[in-house]
């Protein structure tokens, strides 16, 4: 299927949609939209809905969706605050602040990318490169590919692209199929044989033979995660919608390891 750029962003968008209860003109409004959570069937798989807090911003304003008893809490903060200053501090603290009188946190904040087919290209690599399905992928759930790989949802594993080095598996990128339309790439390379280009190869190969199978491919990187990001743009990937995710204390205790 042949995919523009803006076909690309309309299936992110009806996706967000889809994941936030809301409609996907909501992301080019003008003024800031809240909506209530609550659980879709075709939600991406990761997601547990509904969600206390969501805010997500494709750059025009953003859709809060919420747990119905933070309206007016989130409806004063994404009002008070211009919509890039609601995503960092010293601003969220004024959310958080609010939010955890009630036991709720902020847990998680990313990015999100997507493919710019008017750059995006297969990249050389200098390894042999192979094509992965899940029966290949099956004996790889191991801690140098949790990146790469979902060992807890390893039904939704689909497609990968291997780098080797003889008959040694260098670097991994695989896709999670999250959702019916899109599938999330992750990557993966061996520490020694990083700065050489393996993982741009691999995340644009994947990409692309994402894109020929009729799905759109999305990355996602927290913002500080410098060597993700650059990865991400140097494969053809360009920065599209940020999101925001308040959790229960109890739920981001347990991410930090605390009992």
């Amino acid at each position: 299927m042949h995919y523009t750029n803006d076909d690309i962003l309309h299936v992110a968008m009806t996706q967000s949609a889809v994941d936030a209860n809301c409609r996907a003109g909501d992301f080019m409004r003008t003024e800031n939209v809240v909506v209530q959570s609550a659980p879709d069937p075709h939600a991406r798989k990761y997601l547990s809905l509904p969600l206390e807090c969501n805010l997500i911003s494709y750059g025009n304003n953003i859709v809060a969706s919420i747990n119905e008893k933070y309206r007016a809490v989130v409806t004063d903060y994404i009002d008070r605050f211009p919509v890039e200053h609601c995503f960092e501090t010293p601003n969220l603290h004024v959310l958080n602040d609010e939010l955890q009188k009630d036991g709720v946190r902020i847990c998680f904040m990313a990015d999100y990318f997507l493919p710019d087919v008017r750059v995006l290209a297969p990249l050389d690599c200098i390894y042999k490169t192979k094509l992965l399905y899940p029966g290949d992928l099956a004996p790889l759930y191991t801690p140098q590919w949790s990146n790469a790989l979902s060992a807890k949802r390893r039904e939704l594993d689909v497609l990968g692209v291997g780098a080797y080095d003889g008959e040694t598996l260098v670097g991994l990128a695989a896709c999670s199929a999250d959702c019916e339309t899109m599938h999330q790439i992750g990557i993966d390379v061996l520490p020694e044989y990083r700065r050489r280009g393996v993982a741009s190869a691999l995340t644009s190969r994947l990409a692309l033979e994402i894109l020929e199978r009729g799905k759109v491919p999305f990355y996602c990187a927290a913002w500080s995660n410098i060597k993700s990001v650059r990865n991400a743009i140097k494969s053809g990937f360009r920065p599209a919608w940020v999101e925001m995710t308040a959790k229960n204390a109890s739920f981001v205790d347990e991410m930090n390891g605390i009992r």
